[in-house]
């Protein structure tokens, strides 16, 4: 992939083209349809080639429609919450946005509450709002209230890194403890082990293979662990 300026216009396409983080789709003079960035850094895109985003080195999440974030609620508004997702602006989500929620039942969240959530709608100038269930099953899938567990903050791009199936790092850990995982593409990861020396191995791992970390790779990461006590 290549390197882009903001203002640079990238040759996205496809049938079901998606756009993230640093992506805008603009009209020419002539009306006919540009994708330009709007930050710099580099051009990525999934296997499939209908999704592409910039990765940079931003410090601060931006909010894109359809991304996972794990946020921790600060207040509640009525029948709404505000999340802090790590973005310039709270997030808003609805009490109904969960799996089965009605106004006679609906989830108790309390402030300091951790969830995972989907952004459902973000535009910059307005709130991000989000849900707590996938868009096309309407069922959970995984999405609402994180109890117990750790919250780990990394990078972005760390993030986008374990996100990736093929990363080496949440197989390697699996293989020798049972853990539950929740991954933000916001720099948040919420982790759930037995053993809270098994929570400490994790958590040390994650910031160790963090790229603006240590940027361990696999072999040496191994050997990291046959020093921890799990």
């Amino acid at each position: 992939m290549s390197l882009v300026l903001p203002g640079e216009h990238v040759p996205a396409q496809h049938v079901n083209l998606k756009l993230g983080p640093g992506l805008l789709q603009s009209s020419s003079a002539q009306g006919q349809a540009a994708i330009v960035s709007t930050r710099a850094g580099e051009v990525m895109s999934n296997p499939k080639g209908n999704k592409w985003w910039i990765e940079g080195n931003s410090r601060r999440y931006v909010p894109a429609p359809q991304e996972s974030v794990v946020g921790v609620v600060i207040s509640r508004s009525g029948e709404n919450w505000r999340v802090d997702i790590g973005s310039a602006h709270m997030a808003s989500l609805d009490g109904l946005a969960f799996e089965g929620a009605t106004k006679r039942n609906r989830p108790n969240l309390k402030v300091g509450s951790l969830l995972y959530a989907r952004v459902s709608l973000a535009h910059k100038d307005m709130e991000p709002e989000l849900e707590c269930f996938d868009a096309q099953t309407r069922k959970a899938e995984g999405f609402g209230e994180l109890k117990g567990g750790f919250l780990v903050q990394c990078s972005l791009k760390m993030c986008r890194l374990l996100l990736d199936p093929k990363h080496f790092l949440f197989p390697l850990l699996g293989a020798r403890f049972p853990l539950e995982t929740a991954v933000g593409i916001n720099g948040r990861v919420w982790v759930n082990c037995k053993d809270p020396r098994q929570t400490i191995a994790v958590v040390r791992c994650i910031e160790a293979v963090d790229p603006d970390g240590g940027g361990m790779e696999e072999v040496a990461v191994k050997k990291f662990l046959g020093t921890l006590d799990v």
